[in-house]
């Protein structure tokens, strides 16, 4: 069972990644007695693993920490897919080093020493902006889904699909263009933090049935595989299917 799986879904969880143990102590009581969870991991190798084993909402990094820095966790969170939004918290308020965290894909900066209600103030801000506003009918060439109506159609031709497979083609319109791996689909899909390789082949699966019904009856291809990254949605001619 992961860290997550007690926690109500209304709760935002946040992850603490701050090597100064009394203020990272110290923060989450104060979220915790605000109606958060609050967990706390002292390095960028610890946060990184929390991540991997349960969900959160929001991460609270420090950057000036041992070993592998704030930066490079972030880099890190980044690249592996990791969406949540990031509040950096650092002693180190300079506007070089501001446009640094930001262009590491920081949301939010904080400079220490705070205080707690504007920490609150900027975890509010962050948690409206993250809210989905998935509109409800999503396109992407002659492919409509309505969302609401659980309905996907190309063309004039309505596409039979089963309820994850609805979900997953929903994730992918979503991110039209951009590419998903398999680990952001087992999260964010199959609700799950813990990858293993038969989920990986549960996924192909339903890649393999989406494309035949998506893609195999039209000349234009849609759904492509991008060879040890993930799966995309995008507009292609056939010649450059894959």
């Amino acid at each position: 069972m992961s860290a997550s799986d007690d926690w109500p879904e209304e709760v935002l969880r946040i992850l603490i990644i701050e090597d100064e143990r009394k203020l990272a102590e110290a923060i989450a009581e104060g979220l915790r007695g605000n109606g958060y969870e609050a967990i706390v991991t002292h390095s960028g190798e610890a946060g990184m693993r929390r991540m991997r084993e349960a969900a959160f909402d929001l991460v609270l990094l420090d950057i000036m920490l041992p070993q592998q820095g704030g930066l490079e966790t972030m880099r890190e969170m980044r690249r592996s897919g990791y969406r949540m939004p990031v509040l950096v918290l650092t002693s180190r308020g300079s506007v070089d080093d501001r446009v640094r965290g930001l262009d590491a894909g920081a949301d939010d900066y904080l400079i220490k020493p705070f205080a707690f209600p504007e920490l609150l103030a900027r975890i509010r801000a962050l948690q409206r902006r993250a809210k989905p506003t998935t509109a409800s009918v999503l396109q992407l060439a002659d492919l409509r889904m309505d969302v609401s109506g659980r309905m996907a159609t190309r063309g004039n031709v309505a596409i039979e699909l089963t309820g994850r497979e609805f979900d997953l083609l929903e994730y992918l319109l979503l991110h039209g263009g951009t590419v998903v791996s398999r680990e952001m689909v087992a999260r964010d899909v199959w609700k799950t933090t813990v990858r293993y390789t038969s989920l990986d082949n549960v996924i192909d699966v339903h890649i393999a049935r989406i494309r035949k019904k998506l893609d195999d009856p039209f000349p234009v291809k849609l759904l492509h595989t991008v060879r040890g990254l993930g799966f995309v949605l995008r507009k292609a001619e056939e010649k450059e299917c894959g």
